[in-house]
C-alpha cells in the first residue's frame, strides 16, 4: 500500500505549522509521496521540499480559491514550473486580493464589533504571505474573545461582505496549465464546514469544469465518506479525470489528522491516485 497525500497546509497559508514542523511531521509519518498546496501561495515549496528525506517523493503543489463564472471552487495544481512568470503574475494578483478583504475585515471588526487591533497584531497579519480569515480568528482568540478559531470566525467575521477577491476559474486553470502543470478540483463535493453536494448538483457543475479544462478529482478526503469517495471515484473513470487524494491537514487550525483521507480514518492505498503515473 502506497502512502500518499496531496493536500496539506503550512502556515505560509492558513497551516498552524511552520515549514519546519510540518517537514518533520511528514517524515515521521511513513507518508511515501506528498504535497504542499497552500493557499494562493508557493512560498514555501523550495524550503519544504529541501528538508524532506529523498525517500520521499514531493510534488509542487498550490490550492487555488476561484470563481468559475459562477462556481465558487478551490483548485489545485500539480507539478507546475515555479518559475513560470504567468503563475507568478496570479499569485502577485491573489495577494493583492487577501489584502483588500484583510482590509474590508479589519474595519468590519472595529465598526460593527468595536473591536480594533493593536499595531502588533495588525502588522503580523499584514506580513501574511497568504492571509486569510483564519489568521484573524486566532487574533480573537488570542484576545479572549473566543474558545477557538471556528467560534472566532463564525460569531465575528462569517458575516462580513468582502465581495469577490477570489481568482477567475478559468484563468487559474490557464495559468496553471501553462506552467506545466495539472489542475485537479479540490474537495468537489464541498469542503470544511460546507453542506455536502448531492449527486445531481456535482454532476452539473462538473460538466461545466470539464469544458473550463480542469484534469481531475480529488476523490479521497478527510470529510467524505465511502459512498462520496465510490460517487467521485467512478465520475472520475466516467469522464476520463485523475484521481487524487488528500487530508486537507491543517494543523492545530482544523480537526484534521496528517494521514487521514476518509471521515472513517481508514488506510487509503495511493496506488489509486491515478494522477501519480505522471510524475
Amino acid at each position: 500500500m502506497l502512502k500518499a497525500n496531496l493536500h496539506i497546509h503550512s502556515n505560509c497559508s492558513d497551516g498552524s505549522d511552520s515549514i519546519e514542523v510540518l517537514a518533520k511531521k511528514v517524515s515521521e509519518s511513513g507518508l511515501e509521496v506528498v504535497s504542499l498546496t497552500d493557499h494562493d501561495t508557493i512560498d514555501g515549496l523550495e524550503k519544504f521540499e529541501s528538508l524532506l528525506p529523498k525517500n520521499i517523493k514531493f510534488i509542487k503543489g498550490v490550492e487555488l480559491t476561484c470563481l468559475a463564472e459562477d462556481i465558487k471552487c478551490h483548485l489545485l495544481g500539480y507539478n507546475f514550473n515555479p518559475s513560470d512568470e504567468g503563475l507568478y503574475n496570479l499569485i502577485k494578483k491573489g495577494k493583492n486580493l487577501r489584502r483588500q478583504k484583510l482590509d474590508t475585515r479589519i474595519k468590519y471588526l472595529k465598526d460593527v464589533w468595536n473591536i480594533e487591533l493593536t499595531k502588533e497584531e495588525s502588522d503580523w497579519l499584514y506580513s501574511r504571505n497568504s492571509v486569510v480569515k483564519t489568521h484573524i480568528a486566532n487574533v480573537l482568540v488570542k484576545r479572549g474573545l473566543a474558545d477557538d478559531n471556528l467560534s472566532a470566525m463564525k460569531k465575528y467575521l462569517d458575516n462580513c461582505k468582502t465581495g469577490n477577491t477570489r481568482f477567475d476559474g478559468l484563468e487559474a486553470i490557464n495559468v496553471i496549465k501553462n506552467a506545466g502543470g495539472l489542475v485537479v478540483w479540490a474537495h468537489p463535493l464541498g469542503g470544511e464546514g460546507e453542506v455536502h453536494s448531492s449527486k445531481e448538483e456535482f454532476l452539473k457543475k462538473l460538466d461545466r469544469m470539464v469544458l473550463f479544462g480542469i484534469q481531475g478529482l480529488e476523490c479521497f478526503y478527510s470529510r467524505y465518506s465511502n459512498e462520496e469517495i465510490k460517487l467521485l471515484t467512478e465520475t472520475a473513470k466516467n469522464y476520463n479525470l485523475y484521481i487524487t487524494g488528500g487530508s486537507d491537514y491543517h494543523g492545530t487550525n482544523k480537526d484534521v489528522p496528517l494521514n487521514r483521507l476518509n471521515i472513517y480514518d481508514e488506510p487509503v492505498d495511493g496506488n489509486q491516485f491515478t494522477i501519480l503515473d505522471n510524475f
